[in-house]
């Protein structure tokens, strides 16, 4: 399935998934939360983290219906599936204005930040809408066990960020370091989407256990891309700068691997401009990625992507061919795919 089909079959379920944000947001009364909430959440976006809850809801809900007694087709997810996916895009929208007033950052995606537009206090309490909005929705909807797993993603998301911080001016930080991390701040929003729509369709343990290890891996590999998009992308595309993350002394996994292999003189150069200002850094990205380039540390992080595709492919095995299935092994592709 090509990018455009894709997109296509997808369409109607990002509708659906927007359509019941706007219905979650209609009790707001403040007029000026109402339009951060807007200008935050209701601009467009992918929508993968929901589309994860959907589309594994309805492979498993396919998976243990008896053969020949409904086409999949006729199979009408209930409401509280799609307010369950919009938790997550909820979750994702406040880590993003929170991350923004932490990392005082002017734009994201070519446009203005909210703490921006606003401020930082407007943004910040915008965030703390989003997050209480999103747990008593878990709560109430999902009951103990998805308000548990939607908990456990929050606080790792969280432990992950003080890791990061920890880290900035680590620049000897392990693989398993920066692994650790990215399962925090990225991975453990996507596979707790992915099992939440699992638990919610009843899956079996084993079955839950595939939808997390799927989940896991593209978790891993979603943001193993952005790494290598920082430094490859197209800023038209991306809306960051190129060599974004390394004018921010952020050590992903391109950056680690070049100072695992580069020459030691190559290795003081990286060093001296992690230590120096990012007006400097970005003056020199260029030479920084001539050195990624030759340790094949952009070809070493694609194929690190592509091994975790493969695995959260392999992650869907045990259930039945479906067109649930086919679109989240198309949607696992074009995670490797992506330009922005």
């Amino acid at each position: 399935m090509n990018k455009e089909t894709l997109l296509q079959k997808l369409h109607p379920e990002i509708e659906a998934v927007n359509a019941t944000m706007a219905r979650e947001f209609e009790s707001i009364q403040s007029a000026l939360l109402a339009e951060v909430i807007g200008y935050g959440v209701m601009n467009g976006g992918k929508r993968i983290r929901p589309l994860l809850t959907i589309l594994t809801g309805r492979l498993v809900a396919f998976t243990r219906m008896p053969d020949d007694i409904a086409k999949e087709a006729d199979i009408t997810p209930p409401e509280d599936l799609y307010r369950l996916a919009s938790i997550f895009e909820f979750l994702h929208a406040a880590s993003l204005l929170h991350d923004d007033v932490i990392d005082h950052s002017g734009t994201r995606r070519g446009q203005k930040t909210a703490n921006r537009v606003w401020d930082e206090t407007t943004a910040v309490l915008a965030g703390d809408y989003l997050h209480t909005k999103a747990m008593t929705m878990a709560g109430t909807i999902g009951g103990e066990d998805i308000l548990a797993i939607i908990g456990n993603a929050t606080e790792a998301m969280i432990d992950a960020e003080f890791l990061q911080m920890q880290t900035v001016s680590d620049f000897n930080l392990s693989e398993e370091n920066y692994f650790t991390i990215l399962r925090g701040k990225t991975g453990a929003l996507i596979g707790s989407a992915c099992e939440v729509g699992a638990i919610f369709a009843e899956a079996t343990p084993e079955q839950t256990e595939s939808i997390r290890i799927f989940g896991d891996a593209l978790g891993l590999a979603f943001q193993m891309v952005d790494d290598l998009l920082d430094y490859q992308g197209d800023s038209g595309k991306t809306g960051k700068a190129v060599g974004n993350d390394f004018s921010e002394g952020k050590m992903t996994l391109p950056l680690i691997h070049t100072l695992e292999n580069c020459d030691d003189k190559e290795r003081h150069l990286i060093n001296d401009l992690l230590s120096s200002t990012p007006e400097i850094r970005i003056k020199n990205i260029g030479r920084v990625t001539r050195i990624m380039e030759r340790t094949g540390s952009f070809a070493y992080t694609r194929e690190g992507a592509d091994t975790l595709i493969a695995a959260a492919i392999e992650g869907l095995a045990p259930f039945k061919d479906s067109m649930a299935k086919d679109t989240l092994r198309s949607l696992a592709m074009y995670v490797l795919s992506r330009e922005k």
